[in-house]
């Protein structure tokens, strides 16, 4: 689903002779004056997501790097594989902004139908696996709080076979997408377009389904997962007399998590709000053209944004994690010995031992 009216049909017409759709520039104005080669949103729209691509990729990769240990010699441990994953999906929304660039310019698809589907299916396959890559961290982590042994035993492959498989949940989310969009000949300053090939009440059904599963129902397990972990924070879940070395570290860590969470929504809130606004109300939100134009360059370039700060905050989320290793398996050692010495029976007295 693109960010950018001028590229992809997102809140299509019907049309009345075959029941597909037609592109409105989303306003319903002349959209050849406000997105055209004279548009005032062209260059800054441009060059900001160029800038934005560049940056993000640099972070993004670096992210890469440090949580699988090749920079600092440690990688982030249990955390690394899904920091990994998410550095990968900005990766991958990262890479259709040269394509969304070019055919902002040229108002032209040079990409032909193959990859119509693909660059549509890109947005909406990195989106989801991110927020069910961030919803799997979180739920982790509050394992690792109210059950730090049982935690524990979860490896690094578990850890990958769940990437996977919610992978393969993005992918069926967005499959529909790929299968029902295709490039057709335009009108106007826009030789060709790709557009779904729905009806329109299908396709205002479809975005709102991805809207819940985007942001409604990871909103509210990672509500829920957040409640109980501030909850678990302040009832201290560890045995009375431990030292609390890993506490400190344990909530750093569960506060960047968040951090990242709050980001994501900031950051496609505003997307999704766009989207159904213009999906539900068409013409009736009583924006002009130009005011259209610009709100659309807000939102796209705040989309695009959170694979540019998200970099930062994993960073900071792999370092964290390193500096609290010592201190929750400390805090896990002490533990264990602890249950040990609840559960084993008293040590003989002196008079009865056998020395060697």
């Amino acid at each position: 689903m693109s960010r950018d009216p001028a590229l992809i049909s997102i809140r299509p017409g019907e049309d009345p002779e075959g029941g597909s759709f037609l592109e409105e520039s989303g306003g319903g104005g002349d959209s050849s004056s406000v997105l055209g080669e004279d548009s005032p949103v062209t260059g800054p729209l441009g060059t900001v997501l160029l800038l934005v691509c560049l940056v993000g990729m640099v972070g993004n990769i670096y992210t890469v790097l440090v949580a699988s240990g090749r920079v600092s010699g440690r990688s982030a441990g249990s955390l690394g594989v899904y920091v990994i994953n998410l550095a990968l999906a900005d990766l991958l929304y990262l890479s259709t902004i040269p394509f969304v660039v070019c055919t902002y310019f040229a108002h032209d698809w040079f990409f032909g139908d193959a990859g119509c589907r693909i660059l549509l299916s890109l947005d909406l396959l990195t989106m989801h696996a991110s927020i069910f890559l961030l919803t799997a961290m979180s739920l982790e982590r509050y394992w690792a709080v109210t059950k730090p042994l049982r935690a524990r035993r979860a490896g690094n492959a578990y850890r990958r076979l769940a990437s996977a498989v919610l992978w393969l949940l993005a992918l069926l989310l967005t499959a529909p997408m790929m299968a029902m969009t295709q490039l057709r000949e335009g009108d106007g300053p826009h030789k060709r377009i790709c557009v779904p090939t729905w009806t329109p009440a299908a396709f205002r059904l479809y975005l709102t389904v991805l809207f819940a599963t985007s942001v409604l129902v990871p909103g509210m397990v990672l509500g829920i997962v957040y409640t109980r972990l501030a909850r678990a924070y302040r009832s201290s879940a560890w045995p009375s007399g431990l030292p609390a070395a890993g506490r400190a570290p344990s909530r750093r860590l569960s506060s960047r998590i968040s951090a990242i969470v709050v980001a994501y929504w900031a950051c496609f809130l505003p997307f999704w709000g766009w989207q159904l606004a213009g999906l539900y109300q068409g013409e009736g939100l009583g924006i002009g053209p130009t005011a259209q134009a610009y709100l659309n360059f807000g939102v796209t370039c705040l989309a695009y944004g959170n694979s540019c700060i998200n970099p930062f905050l994993y960073t900071l989320l792999a370092s964290s994690y390193r500096q609290g290793v010592g201190g929750r398996e400390q805090s896990t050692s002490v533990c264990l010995n602890y249950t040990t010495k609840e559960l084993s029976p008293p040590s003989p007295p002196r008079w009865q031992r056998t020395e060697p």
